[in-house]
């Protein structure tokens, strides 16, 4: 039987009898990289990416203490580790010496699962039935959700969905907002987190069986008799891994849940198996860590711990880590099982090891989180910067551009800051608000102004930091070409003067004035009527009479047209003004 399900609840009990006495007080319930349970959400306990080097020993770097026992297994992402405690809290650690960046209540009194950490938000579970996303940077909290039962299992997030286990139902969230996607009525599902591959949620239950849900809606798509399964399920080359509490080791095709092959230890196996490079490593209830090949079973070797094994062994660079219960922490040789060292806490090690920045951590039930190795060395950088002008004006925008390598390599996701010098590069300082974020080949560009006329010259700086389990060292770019910032010459606007028109030619005598209907305001008093300075035609006022039918003396030949009715009068203007030209012609 699992000492874990054990003594927790007797724990639990205790303090609850101590809170009611009034001798404690409980606190009340008050970002990125990526890090969960077992390294990913298919739980596979390969750490090889963000290790770093091996730890030569198990040499203490820093310890830190929480209120109560640490079973939660840390995650550590960009230089911070978090991890939960019984004691209700969730604490951000930094990871190179342990000072303690927040902590946040959950209000519980019992476990505190093992967090996940994706683009810059930390997901967890509480015995207090709910799911909590917290800012990774501040520790506020973003959302919660409250499910159906005590939450003891740790959050797969892929693809924006949280999925996570209560006591009773599968759920799973939206890892932004919290709200409920779906939930999965399922018998109890004890200790086992679920992990997700391909569309498919695994998961195992008290009920004995290890189920895959939809990762859609959560409907089954198969269920596969075993003992009590508290192990969580590791998905590697379309198989599935788990222990059980019927003393066997399971291997399933993750398809169909067709059994592959089952291998038998001494005990209950609640560890959740690591598979690395062909082989599976796991714990048992007989103190035992077997390494069998993932193929078929076989046993390859293994390793007998002074207690029961519980804790889930973590795979990095060709050792694997692993606590017992006889208060170590081990590491051993992956090829063969041999002993490389080990830590000796204060009491039980249930928490399952995570490695990353060339260090191990891990909880134990002295209430303490372990910090064991050396930091990584931070790795050497390259910076460089290009201007894209020589010469421009003031206020007109212009681009500065570079990489950030490392061996070669560009880095992603570091922040690059602007500087500028004005005195040729004897001094520089930061451009408020010019920075930017190198993208997947480390390149970055930065865009900016200058309101004065002068030579300037820039640089750009890149500070150092922990990128995923990675320590950049920083740098700083050589400086760019002068620029010379044009001030913008005045231009004075050109005016060109307003002609006036000239009276139309030829100029005859008339007699009488220009028609306002016809002619502009002022009319040439030698023109004919009708010629007046500008041939423009003003719009007729409100009320306006035509002057009266103009009489002309009949030319000879010519036969007389009467002008009447409304129009006629400005007809007979241009009809008198044709028979004046042409008698003054004739």
């Amino acid at each position: 039987m699992n000492l874990k399900a054990i003594f927790k609840p007797i724990i639990v009990i205790l303090l609850l009898a101590v809170l009611f006495a009034g001798l404690a007080t409980v606190p009340a319930a008050a970002q990125g990289d990526t890090m969960q349970f077992r390294y990913n959400a298919q739980r596979t306990g390969d750490y090889g990416p963000v290790a770093g080097h091996l730890p030569s020993n198990g040499h203490l770097k820093w310890s830190y203490t929480t209120g109560l026992y640490v079973a939660s297994a840390p995650a550590v992402a960009n230089g911070v580790v978090y991890v939960g405690s019984g004691d209700g809290n969730v604490y951000a650690l930094h990871a190179n010496d342990g000072t303690k960046l927040w902590s946040f209540p959950t209000g519980s009194v019992a476990d505190v699962d093992s967090p996940a950490v994706v683009n810059g938000l930390v997901y967890v579970g509480s015995a207090n039935s709910n799911v909590y996303a917290l800012n990774a940077t501040t520790g506020a909290q973003l959302w919660n959700y409250t499910t159906d039962s005590a939450v003891q299992s740790s959050p797969a997030v892929v693809g924006g969905v949280v999925y996570i286990g209560s006591r009773l139902s599968e759920y799973a969230l939206d890892a932004t907002t919290g709200a409920k996607l779906w939930s999965a009525a399922i018998s109890p599902t004890a200790y086992s987190s679920p992990a997700v591959a391909n569309g498919v949620v695994y998961v195992g239950t008290e009920d004995n069986h290890l189920i895959a849900l939809h990762a859609n809606d959560g409907t089954t798509l198969w269920k596969v008799p075993t003992g009590l399964v508290e192990s969580s399920p590791a998905i590697v080359n379309g198989v599935v891994y788990f222990g059980s509490d019927d003393k066997n080791v399971y291997a399933l095709n993750a398809t169909t849940g067709d059994k592959l092959w089952n291998y038998t230890t001494g005990d209950f196996v609640a560890s959740s198996p690591a598979v690395a490079n062909g082989v599976v490593y796991v714990g048992s209830g007989d103190a035992k860590v077997y390494a069998l090949y993932a193929s078929n079973g076989t046993q390859l070797w293994n390793y007998t711990t002074g207690g029961v094994i519980v804790s889930s062994p973590a795979v990095a660079n060709g050792v694997v880590y692993v606590g017992s219960n006889d208060k170590n922490l081990y590491a051993l040789y992956a090829s063969n099982g041999a002993k490389l060292w080990n830590y000796t806490t204060g009491d039980l090690v249930e928490s399952s090891p995570a490695v990353a920045n060339c260090m191990v951590f891990v909880g134990s039930d002295d209430g303490n989180v372990y910090a064991l190795g050396t930091p990584c060395p931070a790795i050497p950088t390259t910076l460089t910067a290009t201007i894209s002008v020589a010469d421009v004006a003031v206020g007109k925008p212009f681009t500065v551009c570079g990489v950030l390598t490392a061996g070669g390599t560009g880095v992603a996701g570091a922040t690059i800051q602007l500087q500028r010098s004005t005195d040729n590069g004897a001094t520089w300082a930061d451009v408020a608000g010019k920075t930017a974020t190198t993208d997947a080949n480390g390149a970055y560009c930065i865009t900016t102004s200058e309101s004065a006329a002068g030579r300037y010259v820039y640089r750009t700086t890149f500070a150092g930091a922990t990128i995923g389990s990675t320590v950049y060292a920083a740098s700083t770019s050589p400086r760019t070409a002068t620029v010379h910032v044009i001030a913008t010459p005045t231009v004075t606007p050109t005016v060109t003067p307003t002609i006036k028109p000239t009276p139309f030619t030829p100029t005859i005598p008339c007699a009488v004035p220009c028609p306002a209907v016809v002619c502009a305001e002022v009319c040439d008093a030698h023109t004919l009527p009708g010629a007046c300075e500008a041939p423009t035609v003003t719009p007729p006022p409100s009320s306006f009479t035509l002057p009266p039918n103009i009489p002309l003396p009949p030319i000879p030949g010519v036969p007389e047209f009467p002008l009447a009715g409304t129009g006629a009068g400005v007809v007979g203007l241009a009809l008198a003004g044709i028979y004046a030209v042409m008698r003054k012609r004739l």
